[in-house]
């Protein structure tokens, strides 16, 4: 399978949209045009969307937003792609952009694998930010997992050389698995010699917290893209 020839019937979320109250539907309907970034196919133009020169950083899954908000904060000349399918997540993200001032933040609602594949152009992106994504714990359901082979590939194109792929999970299992599909990559080079330490800059997720209090470890992992030959 070539990487842009995803399984369209391979899903690494739960379809679910959530319920928002009638506030939240009406301020999604009055951000949604400034901040909003449709999964629909179409390529996308990130210097329109963020501004010259400006790197960009695909974060996906963002849960609440209280992580992707805070670290956009911290590196404003940075614009981040933030996306997930939650429909209250992603209008507590709007609201939280637009209360703090942040600029350097978009928000798409849908499927990344779709928005990587058939919207950003190859060489593009200055990251990816995956903290946390779903383990899919049963063994029947491993193929549903974010970080597979397919999935890397497609995302290693699309970074610019130099660029990073960075993941976070607090399952073990998920994390050496992770570990198996960045090294097989050729496009990617681990950063480190193995985990990569915790990361300042990136705040404790409600994810994340939640694995510490089960005294599950934590383990980042951070790749980059390689320099042409």
């Amino acid at each position: 399978m070539s990487i842009e020839g995803l399984n369209p019937h391979i899903r690494s979320f739960h379809a679910r949209r959530g319920r928002m109250s009638a506030q939240a539907r009406s301020e999604v309907a009055r951000l949604w045009p400034r901040l909003g970034i449709d999964v629909n196919g179409l390529p996308l133009d990130l210097e329109c969307r963020f501004g010259s020169g400006v790197p960009v950083v695909l974060e996906i899954g963002f849960g609440l937003g209280e992580a992707t908000a805070s670290m956009a904060a911290a590196d404003p000349g940075t614009g981040i792609l933030a996306i997930d399918v939650h429909t209250p997540g992603v209008a507590r993200l709007l609201t939280r952009i637009e209360a703090t001032g942040l600029t350097n933040v978009r928000v798409a609602h849908g499927d990344a694998m779709e928005l990587v594949r058939d919207q950003i152009a190859r060489g593009s992106l200055a990251g990816v930010r995956a903290f946390f994504p779903d383990p899919w714990p049963k063994a029947r359901h491993h193929k549903r997992r974010l970080v597979r082979p397919d999935f890397v590939a497609l995302l290693g194109s699309r970074l610019r050389p130099g660029g990073f792929l960075h993941v976070a999970t607090d399952w073990c299992d998920y994390a050496r698995q992770m570990g198996e599909v960045l090294d097989a990559e050729p496009l990617l080079a681990n950063a480190y010699a193995g985990p990569a330490p915790r990361p300042e800059k990136r705040p404790v997720t409600k994810f994340e917290r939640a694995g510490l209090d089960l005294g599950h470890q934590v383990t980042d992992l951070v790749y980059l893209r390689r320099q042409p030959a």
